[in-house]
Order: structure tokens, then C-alpha cells, then sequence
């Protein structure tokens, strides 16, 4: 399997012309009826060898931990760490394996984390602090080596936590503005992945990954606050506030069609559903609610998939074209792109 980073690769190093590419692209897409830039493609797998050596990987650094961390925690963990650089050496770095790259990732950084925490007793604000900042560092450090497209993200995810901890560590009594904090950090990390996104608008190069884990990152951070605050999961939440979630709902998918990423939408999935549920039963449908809000969102999702790309065209252009100018790509068309130069 390849990806269209490798094309681009292919492309500099003379093997294909870019007009090839750019033919065998438009092909694909036509053969596909739909467009590159709208399908939000990652690189996950590159074939069953992922799984294969993921499962290798996970039984050794699990392994690893249990012998040697079971008398001394730091050790198990230090080597745990180690081992997982190790393995990326040379899966990442040399075979370019994509599901193991994700997992050796986590595995280092989560590492470094939990090593940082062991020095600390006992665990408060200030030691959290402490482990996510060298969290981050190693997220920076595994970028500098590997530049695994999910790094990017697990270090703003870090680097959030840093921020928060700092915060509480500095002003104890500001607990009770935690989710506020939460929410300005989901939002720079938002305005962080459009950078990205907007670094790459046709979404044929490495760019384009990292954008797509840092909006897959950040929705959480900004949709978890908000019906935090509304309460929706709570057994005697309002009326009213349930019936705010959908609306809410129909703005993240106006954003989400907008900069043309689902995350928004997968994201607060769970409080729609939960939400809808309460008002179906509000109206006498117990025991079937969730059923009904099933059927619903079910079909919504299915039909706003199969006509994304419609509806994003028609959506963009009712907006500014200076605004247009710095989002992905909408095709009228399947007309060839050229490619940015990762």
C-alpha cells in the first residue's frame, strides 16, 4: 500500500511526472464519484503486517514492564520507554509502518509520563505539571526523529495539560473554572490544526495527518466543556437544555462542513444521542428512545455522508472568498490538483 505523500516522493525523485499523478488521481476519484480532498484520508494501516507487529510490539513492552517494573516501578518504566524508541528505530524510521508508529508513539510518550509521575509522592498538581511537561518534550523529541503525524497531536494534547496544571499548581482556587480552561485550550488547538490544514488545502501530504489528529484531539476539548455545563448526562437535566444540544449539534455540523473534518461531529455524537433520548421519552416513547434516536440520527449521518461533498459546495459558496481562499478545497468537479510539497 502507498499514500499520496508517497506519490508526491515519487514526483520529486523523478520516478512519475506530476501530470501522471495528478491523471491517476483525478482516475481514482472518478472511479470512486467523489473527491480526494473531501474523503479525509489518514494513513492507518499499510497492510496486515500493521496488526501483526503491533500485537509483537504490545506483547514485548508489556512484557518488559511486567518483569522488570514489578520489583522497581522506575526501572520497568524507564526500559518500557526505552524499548518502545528502540522498536521505532526501526519499524518507523526504516519501514514506515503506520499502525505501529501510532502505537510506539502513545507508548513513549504515555512512558515519559508515568516515569515523571513515580518521582513524585505525594501525586498533586504541581507533579502532573511536571510529567506533562517532559510529556511534551518527548512528544517533541519523537516528532524531531520519526515525524509520526499523531505526534503533533499527543504534544498539544500534552502541552494542554501542562498549561492546566500549571494553572491550578499557581491558583488552587481556580477549580471551578477548569472546564473554561479546557475549552480555550481545545480552542488554540483548533486554530493550531487549521494551520496545518491550511498548509495544505488539496490534503495530499503529511500536512494534512497532522491536521486531522490535532481536530480529532481538540473537539473533545471544546464539545466536552459546553454540555458539561448544560448538564445533559445529568439524570434531572432540563427540558430546555436537551432541546439546546441538537441545535448545538447543527452548528458543529455547519463547521464541520466548513473546514470539510467529521471530528466535530464524532465527537459530541454521544450527547445528541443521549439528549434526543430524554426528549423522545419526555413524549411518551420509554423504552424505545433510544431505538428511535438510533433510526434518526442514523439515517441523518448516512444521508449528510452521501451528500458531503454537495452540500460543502453549495455551503461555500454562499462565504467570502478571502474565507474560502483558506479552506480545503471544493471541487465543482473532478478536476486534477496539484500537490503541496511536504
Amino acid at each position: 500500500m502507498y499514500s499520496d505523500e508517497d506519490l508526491n516522493n515519487a514526483v520529486e525523485n523523478g520516478i512519475f511526472s506530476a501530470s501522471d499523478v495528478d491523471k491517476f488521481r483525478q482516475f481514482v476519484a472518478e472511479t470512486k464519484q467523489t473527491t480526494l480532498v473531501d474523503e479525509e484520508n489518514f494513513r492507518l494501516l499499510s497492510g496486515f503486517n500493521d496488526i501483526f507487529v503491533v500485537i509483537a510490539c504490545v506483547l514485548l513492552l508489556g512484557s518488559v514492564l511486567a518483569v522488570f517494573g514489578s520489583e522497581h516501578k522506575q526501572t520497568g518504566l524507564i526500559l518500557f520507554t526505552v524499548v518502545a524508541w528502540g522498536l521505532a528505530e526501526f519499524f518507523v524510521r526504516r519501514r514506515k509502518l503506520a499502525l505501529p508508529a501510532i502505537v510506539l508513539l502513545l507508548a513513549f510518550v504515555g512512558g515519559a509520563f508515568f516515569l515523571t509521575l513515580t518521582y513524585f509522592k505525594p501525586v498533586d498538581e504541581t507533579s502532573f505539571m511536571i510529567a506533562t511537561a517532559v510529556a511534551t518534550l518527548a512528544a517533541y523529541m519523537h516528532w524531531r526523529q520519526f515525524r509520526v503525524p499523531i505526534t503533533v497531536a499527543a504534544g498539544a494534547a500534552a502541552l494542554s495539560g501542562f498549561v492546566i496544571f500549571m494553572t491550578l499548581a499557581i491558583f488552587p482556587g481556580i477549580k471551578e473554572w477548569i472546564l473554561l480552561l479546557i475549552f480555550l485550550c481545545g480552542l488554540l488547538m483548533f486554530a493550531y490544526a487549521m494551520y496545518w490544514d491550511m498548509s495544505d488545502r488539496q490534503r495530499v501530504t503529511r500536512f494534512s495527518d497532522v491536521a486531522f489528529w490535532l481536530h480529532l484531539t481538540s473537539a473533545p476539548l471544546i464539545i466536552h466543556p459546553i454540555f458539561a455545563v448544560l448538564q445533559v448526562t445529568k439524570h434531572d437535566a432540563s427540558l430546555t437544555s436537551m432541546f439546546v444540544v441538537p441545535v448545538l449539534y447543527l452548528l458543529m455540523i455547519f463547521i464541520s462542513l466548513v473546514i470539510d473534518r467529521r471530528a466535530f461531529m464524532v465527537s459530541s455524537l454521544f450527547y445528541v444521542v443521549f439528549a434526543l433520548a430524554k426528549i423522545f421519552e419526555s413524549f411518551g416513547s420509554v423504552g424505545k428512545s433510544f431505538a428511535i434516536t438510533g433510526i434518526v440520527i442514523g439515517s441523518a449521518l448516512l444521508l449528510l455522508s452521501a451528500f458531503w461533498h454537495t452540500a460543502r459546495v453549495w455551503l461555500l459558496g454562499l462565504m467570502p472568498a478571502h474565507i474560502t481562499a483558506r479552506l480545503p478545497v471544493a471541487r465543482t468537479g473532478n478536476a486534477p490538483a496539484t500537490a503541496n510539497k511536504a
